[in-house]
């Protein structure tokens, strides 16, 4: 009954082995609750002694109390709809934004806000062509799209500190008439098949006809904004922009619950807003006209119905068509200035204002702000470089996670109160009460969270979200620990333990990612928070017990799930019943909760260690990681032949047949993988009996529990040594999984031989699509059938240094395969992060692979320098596709750059 034992083996690459280096960092738990190594040590020490780090260990709530929380999107949202059978799109469309107020929350250009967002302010910009103000980012909808819903503009939000002490945004307006119309027609002609159609596609960037436009933000104070726009004339003749920066109040009011209408008073040069829970701010500009109007619904425009004298759109209509539609008074809840700035080709003008309690003016101490700021910034994210690093890929760290941090956005929904509908407004169709998240009723948001994408994904997605926070306990641990925490509060989490998944439908499915990121954030944040780590374990115990009662359907500790964030990877819809009948076995499914066992065994020993009553839960997930990797062999999901990991469908009639598509689902097997090391056994008496026990009386869910020959340590994986290497050799196979650029999400040997399921009657396949997707699945808009996705590969990456912290330098793999060179775990987990940074980064012929096949990006400077972080990247190339600021989890690459020694 005593544990397997890893036997000597020069075909395989095993031997005996002593702790290195690599393994002494971590030898209490292999790869988790580590203590840094001296450079990473030394790199947050000095982290921790900039001027911003010290905002953050001072007051963060205060100097975060006004940020970049405005939406790029709050049109065509799940909240929005108030139609009877979920028509969101339809509802609330791209030509009401100007016209409509919002329910829910706002959105703008470069727009800051309250945390609770009672008070904005963003940017209008006019090029006196548009028949409409350029107020909000404009994109097709979910139905308009060929690839579903996509953004048509080119804006780039480049960098924050953590703080919003100093903010910068970037975007590109052209001079020529917006092409709205060609831009919807073009893409709805287009199929699955063809590239969608491009802003750059309709010409009117030709001869560099466009406004470079520069907004920062410098904070004097924690209620002291400071603003600089600038904008160039990059074309070849002078021309007129109108500038409009508008500070309007969210309606709150006109929903019939009580709360009271503030208001705006504009004279001068400045802008008093007064609201009863926020108090007074003053926005200061140039003594420019002032226009002043209501964030109130022009319900005369869009429903043919009397409506207020200065609605929301007031202010558009009169600057572009002289209509009497702006307060005399100038009094309202909606007030801009309005600059006409008149440029010369390659010259900048600049509009300056200031916003704060105090109406501060624009004097010296406003220059002095600015350049205070930028300094911080500069320092702090000096002090978060490592030292090698290249200084292109010190920008593509700053810009990534400054993008990050300007997706922070106000995100408002009450389930209960959405559905019902509002005392001041007409009743819902009573068919919303039998659809979407009618089962959601406790969740009732009101908070600023981490989204995956500022204009295509303006709301949160649980797992996602975990991976956002990976990335922002870099800069802001205290705001990453916040958002694992709030996923779990009982206004989120269903009382029967399941997390919200997103607002298009919250009872989905998500990958239980929430303790491997609380772990990860734990680390980053110096293995020191232990209340944090113990305020998440409680929570997600309820979680925990959620999957097992609801997700195991068999009871036999193999998982569904559904299609776990993966989309389309496979040729069946994986979240609905099977079209032929019986149960589909997912090996995903069942490796994240081996996964889930392990991170929660984790959080147990490292809470042990102040409190002896956790050994009895590391026990229990000890036990519950070895019948689920057990059965993830007793139920067929390993194919011996090809050497790899598949789903499996059970048929009532007792046969099993493999859905032999080689793709992540069988690869995440990997990731379900710990140590455990002689020294932790050692300090744990109570679990290591425990554990022996377990051995001696269960010796048939021991093949997943590994030890050396010297006992130093024991391995904890789903995939054997003997299996490792065969999934390894598909994963490093260039002509499979390995990509130039990272891990494909499917085999390229898909391509020639799709996978095909036939079961009677019923047909499907699912082949090699490196780029857009051509399936209808999930909208057609995310692809996971060849792409690669920086969440997988980063855990698989990551997975790779754990395999290696066990068995040493000597284990040694053939990569790529059939190249004849043999590498060491860690030397192939640095050659697939270098191969993801890279994305970002100059080739050899200085073109960055992200920018795809638009030659403007590669060989104008100006577009050149401007680094999108996408949602996803062609399997081949590189070209980002998917969501255009996709910071989320693609905003993993500054973790890869950060923690380059693994």
């Amino acid at each position: 009954s005593a544990p397997a034992r890893v036997a000597s083996s020069g075909a395989h690459g095993f031997s005996r082995r002593s702790l290195n280096h690599r393994t002494r960092k971590s030898a209490t738990m292999g790869a988790m609750s580590a203590s840094m190594p001296p450079a990473e040590s030394s790199r947050v020490g000095a982290v921790d002694a900039t001027v911003e780090a010290q905002r953050l260990a001072d007051a963060p709530h205060r100097w975060r109390a006004w940020g970049p929380y405005v939406s790029d999107r709050a049109w065509g949202t799940v909240r929005e709809d108030y139609s009877e059978y979920g028509t969101a799109w339809e509802y609330f469309p791209h030509d009401h934004a100007r016209s409509r107020a919002y329910r829910w929350n706002e959105d703008g250009l470069a727009g800051i806000c309250d945390e609770a967002q009672f008070l904005c302010f963003g940017w209008s910009f006019w090029n006196g062509r548009d028949p409409i103000l350029k107020e909000r980012i404009f994109g097709l909808t979910g139905n308009e799209g060929n690839h579903g819903e996509d953004a048509k503009e080119y804006w780039w939000n480049l960098d924050s500190t953590p703080t919003h002490s100093w903010m910068k945004w970037r975007y590109w307006y052209p001079q020529e008439p917006f092409p709205y119309e060609e831009l919807v027609a073009v893409n709805r002609m287009r199929t699955k098949d063809q590239p969608e159609y491009e802003l750059l596609d309709t010409g009117v960037f030709d001869d560099d006809r466009y406004w470079d436009i520069e907004v920062s933000y410098a904070k004097a104070g924690e209620d002291d904004v400071c603003i600089r726009m600038r904008v160039t004339n990059r074309g070849p003749d002078a021309d007129t922009l109108h500038v409009l920066p508008t500070l309007w109040f969210r309606n709150t009011w006109a929903w019939g619950r009580g709360d009271p209408r503030p208001s705006l008073q504009a004279s001068a040069d400045r802008v008093v807003a007064d609201h009863a829970v926020i108090g007074r701010m003053v926005l200061v500009g140039e003594p420019v006209p002032l226009l002043v109007c209501d964030n109130d619904t022009n319900t005369h425009r869009l429903f043919g119905l009397e409506g207020p004298a200065f609605p929301k759109d007031g202010i558009g209509d009169h600057v572009m068509h002289g209509t009497a539609t702006v307060a005399p008074d100038g009094v309202g809840t909606k007030a801009a200035f309005w600059h006409r700035l008149h440029v010369e080709p390659g010259a900048t003008a600049e509009v300056r204002l200031r916003f704060s309690r105090d109406g501060l003016g624009i004097d010296s101490s406003w220059d002095a702000a600015f350049a205070a700021r930028e300094r911080d910034a500069d320092e702090f994210y000096a002090a978060l470089t490592p030292p090698e690093t290249s200084p292109a890929e010190a920008d593509v760290l700053r810009q990534a996670l400054g993008g990050m941090l300007w997706s922070k956005q106000y995100y408002g929904y009450d389930v209960d109160q959405w559905l019902d509908g509002d005392p001041a407004q007409p009743p819902p169709p009573a068919a919303r009460k039998l659809g979407r998240n009618r089962n959601w009723r406790h969740l009732n948001n009101a908070d600023v969270i981490s989204m995956p994408d500022t204009w295509e994904y303006p709301w949160y997605a649980t797992w996602d979200l975990a991976f956002h926070c990976v990335a922002l306990a870099h800069v802001d641990a205290d705001f990453a620990k916040r958002q694992l925490l709030l996923m779990c509060r009982e206004w989120y989490m269903h009382p029967n333990g399941q997390l919200p998944a997103y607002e298009w439908a919250l009872g989905d499915v998500n990958p239980p990612v929430q303790a491997w990121a609380a772990l990860r954030v734990f680390e980053i944040d110096g293995s020191r928070d232990h209340g944090f780590l113990e305020r998440m374990m409680h929570k997600l115990l309820i979680n925990f017990t959620w999957w097992v009662n609801r997700k195991d359907a068999e009871g036999n500790n193999v998982f569904e799930g559904g299609f776990l964030g993966l989309d389309n990877i496979g040729p069946i819809d994986r979240s609905r019943d099977l079209p032929f009948g019986g149960v589909l076995e997912q090996a995903d499914g069942t490796a994240w909760m081996a996964m889930y066992c392990l991170n929660l065994l984790e959080m147990s020993i490292v809470l042990s260690e102040h409190d002896e009553t956790y050994e009895d839960l590391a026990s229990k997930f000890f036990e519950h990681f070895a019948y689920i990797a057990t059965a993830l062999d007793e139920q067929g999901l390993w194919d011996e032949k090809d050497g790899f990991y598949y789903d499996v469908v059970h048929f009532e009639s007792g046969n099993d047949q493999l859905l032999r598509a080689r793709s992540v689902v069988g690869l995440l097997t990997l990731a379900a993988t710990t140590a455990l090391s002689h020294e932790t056994m050692a300090r744990l008496p109570r679990f290591a009996a425990n554990t022996k026990w377990f051995e001696k009386n269960k010796p048939r869910f021991l093949s997943n529990v590994l030890q050396t020959d010297d006992g130093d340590q024991r391995l904890l994986a789903v995939v054997s040594p003997q299996r490792l290497v065969r999934v390894l050799a598909r994963m490093l196979d260039a002509n499979e999984v390995l990509s130039p650029h990272g891990l494909r999400a499917l085999s390229r040997a898909h391509l020639a031989e799709p996978f095909e399921l036939r079961v009677g009657d019923f047909t499907a396949s699912v082949g090699y699509e490196p780029g857009e997707s051509t399936s209808g699945l999930f909208g057609g808009n995310s692809n996971w059938r060849g792409p690669i996705w920086f969440p997988v590969n980063y855990l698989l990456i990551e997975a790779l240094r754990r395999f290696e912290r066990y068995f040493g330098d000597d284990f040694t793999i053939e990569h790529p395969t059939g190249s004849g060179v043999r590498h060491t775990l860690a030397e192939i987990a640095d050659d697939l992060s270098s191969r993801l940074v890279r994305l970002f980064t100059d080739d050899a012929n200085g073109r960055r692979p992200v920018h795809g096949p638009y030659e403007k990006f590669h060989t104008d400077p100006v577009w050149h320098a401007m680094i999108p972080f996408h949602e996803y990247f062609h399997g081949d190339t590189g070209a980002g596709l998917g969501a255009s600021h996709q910071t989320g989890w693609t905003g993993l690459v500054a973790n890869l750059i950060i923690n380059r020694d693994g």
